[in-house]
């Protein structure tokens, strides 16, 4: 049985109405989406009341709360817990900034095509294989005590080691994911612009780039994401961050409550861009899956 349509302006001038099949389907949808509401919420309840009973009435909890939920402790580190975390966001900021133009040389220098290129697509392999092998707390020690020790720059701050470090190392993760984006553009959009007239460096920058960004942002982010919280073993090299802070208030107060206070920071720190990476991602496949679901 199909809908009845009643096309406007048709007899009588009769506005659309639902037929009484479409009106079913639709309380049948409403009535389902009330009933997993329904269960999902119970099931959240049931799962977090077992969570808290298994935890409260674990024999240690009353020590493991004093240790590291003390809410006296959490109030009084939050201050210079809080001041820590600015630092990290400005090394964040200057290293996102650095590992986008960076990694963006990489990735044009490993599509680069012909033999003359050759070297420069090597260094660019090599490059990206070397640091997405060192872990980036060695790279923080390299960079942050090898180089100043060459003397070739003035006293530089730890956070300006740190930024360098994490700069160098996700600059070979992003340039691989630009890489992947540059190589999913159909090569048909190359020669079109070139037998427009475009060079290739207008090629890359009007045509190619455009898609490829765009194919790529659910998991530029991710690895955004991911350097958010990388951000805070600048601390290993002296800089006072959120997480170097919350050492030293753990010292003052022979309490743990400050780390789960920085922890909670860097959380509430994250968490718009992880919801926001989750909405895009399940934009873009609805985007490329629509038709194909029956």
């Amino acid at each position: 049985m199909t809908d009845t349509i009643d096309a406007p302006g048709g007899a009588g001038g009769a506005a659309w109405q639902p037929s009484a099949v479409e009106q079913e389907r639709r309380g049948f949808r409403r009535r389902q989406t009330r009933r997993s509401v329904l269960i999902s919420a119970l099931s959240t309840l049931v799962l977090a009341a077992l969570l808290a009973w298994a935890l409260i009435g674990s024999p240690g909890w009353a020590q493991v709360q004093q240790t590291f939920f003390d809410p006296e402790v959490a109030l009084a580190s939050l201050p210079r817990v809080l001041e820590g975390l600015w630092l990290n966001i400005q090394v964040l900021v200057a290293a996102s900034i650095g590992v986008a133009i960076f990694a963006l040389v990489l990735a044009t220098l490993r599509t680069l095509r012909g033999p003359v290129f050759f070297p420069l697509r090597a260094l660019a392999a090599g490059y990206t294989d070397l640091f997405r092998g060192i872990p980036l707390i060695i790279v923080l020690y390299l960079v942050g005590y090898g180089i100043p020790g060459l003397d070739f720059f003035g006293r530089m701050p730890a956070a300006f080691w740190g930024t360098i470090a994490l700069i160098l190392t996700y600059s070979a993760y992003v340039s691989e994911v630009f890489r992947a984006g540059i190589e999913a553009v159909h090569p048909s959009q190359r020669l079109a612009a070139r037998s427009l007239g475009l060079s290739h460096g207008q090629t890359m920058r009007r045509v190619v780039l455009p898609q490829a960004l765009r194919k790529v942002t659910p998991a530029l982010m991710n690895d955004f994401v991911a350097m958010q919280k990388d951000v805070g073993l600048i601390s290993v090299l002296g800089a006072v961050d959120a997480v170097r802070a919350a050492q030293i208030e753990t010292a003052h107060f022979f309490n743990f409550t400050p780390y789960v206070v920085a922890g909670l920071l860097f959380v509430l720190l994250a968490w718009p861009m992880i919801r926001l990476t989750d909405w895009l991602s399940a934009k873009t496949r609805a985007r490329e899956q629509v038709g194909s679901i029956v």
